[in-house]
């Protein structure tokens, strides 16, 4: 009796699961007409779009993963200093829609940008240019994040040996830290590849004629309601993701760990820390020229009449409803965030510390087979099966797709720090009388706020710039506000969108400080 609250959660959590993730994919496999998949495979445009995808993401993710390594080796690596600042400043554009980027790049280098009217010159921004810098922007400080943390884990004892056994610098660069480095490299290449190949913002922005098959997607079932080819494009984006997945899964099955016994040294070297703030410094002013270019943006009369300040761009952001948009980006990623942060974490409450039980195993697989699904096609698959249900076109929709849409990273969090507890105690509490539930509360969830934090975090901020899992799903009352940027990029109103964006931002901003000083909070209260 004292576990049946436990065993009616855990049956809680699985139907969420197999109602949220399996049932609206069998859905979108149900809606497609078989007709029409040799009617899009056979088209001219088919053939040039996969190609435009596929080429597009290819070559951001070399240029984001070799950038995204640089700028780890810069942090942990070298003697250069504030490196806990750098590596916030790196991760930035993750706070913005990844639309905004788009955006903010025609501002700058556009036919009519600020640095084209400057200097004159015309990168041809529009076509794969555009693509790939925008991409990059955006997917880079995902890669960063991955690849950092490894550095912090590598033993410098091997490094001593090396020396010894005389190997220079760039024997010990292959042999050993790139050796450290080859799974996690992996990883990034495929969960940036996969997140680039995936995304419409950007390419609708900046693509111009080259198509990508998420535009198209996006184009067939907003314009034309076409949900039959929406759904055979995006059952063709779920492929590199799905590959992804396996990969990962494979990567993490022959991963070895070690025992860290010496923290790395890192020694002088004047000309290599010289290179690092350059690094760094040419990073800071490609990450905060469209940022600067919303800001000053927001304040001018009339981009590229009259640049004279004044605050009527806020005034008018305000009387187009902006003020109730933001309110429902609040409800929704603040709803979503508390909602998520306790479904996921009692998931992996269950699969981390039931043992290996049918259940619990199957738990842990969907959790997982959540990661392999784009929001894009997530949110069209949830259009296929809930529509005409009770939820649908209500805010209560657009939080459970998110949920689902982030589910994967926020349980792997919790999954990986309750995975630490000794294996025994469950049996000790049982000998003791005490209730699974009881523990979870008195026990896991005291020793691990720090964990819940992040995951709070990670779901709040993703649920303030996501577009493409709720861009099926919202409507002009639920509409959250990073929403408004394809619209008003339609009407050609970027003096919105500038501020929209800046607003987007600073929120982000202000919740990683709140979570920032919370997790302080409590390491102080401990100690």
């Amino acid at each position: 009796m004292k576990n049946k609250t436990f065993h009616g959660l855990k049956l809680v959590v699985a139907i969420f699961l197999i109602l949220h993730v399996i049932c609206p994919i069998i859905a979108l496999a149900a809606h497609i007409s078989i007709g029409d998949i040799s009617e899009v495979i056979s088209s001219a445009q088919f053939g040039p779009m996969l190609w435009n995808s596929f080429i597009s993401s290819l070559v951001t993710t070399i240029v984001s993963v070799c950038l995204a390594l640089l700028l780890a080796w810069c942090v942990n690596r070298t003697r250069i200093r504030h490196k806990g600042v750098w590596s916030v400043i790196f991760t930035l554009p993750m706070l913005i829609p990844s639309i905004s980027h788009g955006m903010g790049l025609t501002l700058l280098f556009g036919d009519n940008g600020f640095f084209t009217n400057l200097t004159g010159i015309n990168i041809h921004l529009y076509g794969l240019t555009g693509i790939v810098i925008g991409a990059t922007l955006y997917s880079c400080p995902m890669a960063f994040l991955m690849l950092t943390d490894i550095f912090q884990y590598e033993d410098f004892t091997v490094y001593e040996i090396a020396d010894v056994l005389g190997l220079s610098k760039k024997q010990q660069l292959q042999a050993i830290t790139l050796s450290n480095l080859k799974k996690p490299l992996i990883s990034a290449f495929f969960a940036v590849f996969t997140v680039v190949f995936t995304d419409y913002g950007v390419p609708l922005i900046v693509g111009g004629k080259m198509m990508t098959l998420p535009v198209y997607m996006y184009r067939e079932v907003i314009g034309l309601l076409d949900y039959s080819k929406g759904g055979i494009i995006g059952v063709i984006l779920l492929i590199p993701a799905v590959i992804a997945f396996i990969i990962d899964l494979m990567n993490k099955g022959t991963g070895t760990s070690s025992t860290i016994t010496k923290p790395y040294v890192i020694r002088k070297n004047k000309k290599r820390d010289i290179f690092a703030r350059i690094v760094c410094a040419v990073t800071l002013v490609l990450i905060s020229l469209p940022i600067v270019t919303f800001i000053i943006l927001s304040f001018v009369k009339q981009y590229p009449i009259d640049f004279s300040f004044t605050l009527d761009n806020i005034t008018e952001s305000m009387d187009l409803g902006i003020g109730g948009y933001l309110l429902n980006s609040l409800f929704m990623g603040l709803t979503t965030a508390l909602a998520g942060t306790l479904v996921t974490y009692y998931a992996a409450y269950v699969t981390a510390r039931s043992g290996k039980k049918f259940s619990s195993m199957a738990i842990h697989l969907i959790s997982l087979v959540s990661l392999s699904f784009p929001g894009i096609v997530l949110g069209l698959s949830y259009v296929l099966f809930f529509q005409g249900s009770f939820v649908y076109g209500t805010i209560v929709i657009l939080i459970t797709v998110n949920i689902t849409h982030f589910f994967a990273s926020p349980y792997l969090l919790a999954y990986n720090s309750l995975s630490k507890f000794n294996g025994n105690l469950e049996d000790v509490a049982y000998s003791l009388g005490i209730s699974k539930m009881r523990m979870l509360m008195d026990v896991y969830m005291p020793c691990t706020r720090g964990t819940v934090l992040e995951m709070f975090s990670y779901i709040f901020v993703n649920c303030m710039v996501t577009i493409s899992a709720i861009s099926f799903l919202a409507n002009f009352r639920n509409m959250p506000l990073a929403l408004l940027i394809p619209q008003f990029d339609s009407q050609s109103m970027i003096e919105p969108i500038a501020f929209i964006s800046i607003l987007i931002l600073l929120i982000n901003v202000a919740a990683k400080g709140v979570i920032y000083f919370l997790k302080l909070y409590f390491v102080r209260k401990e100690n």
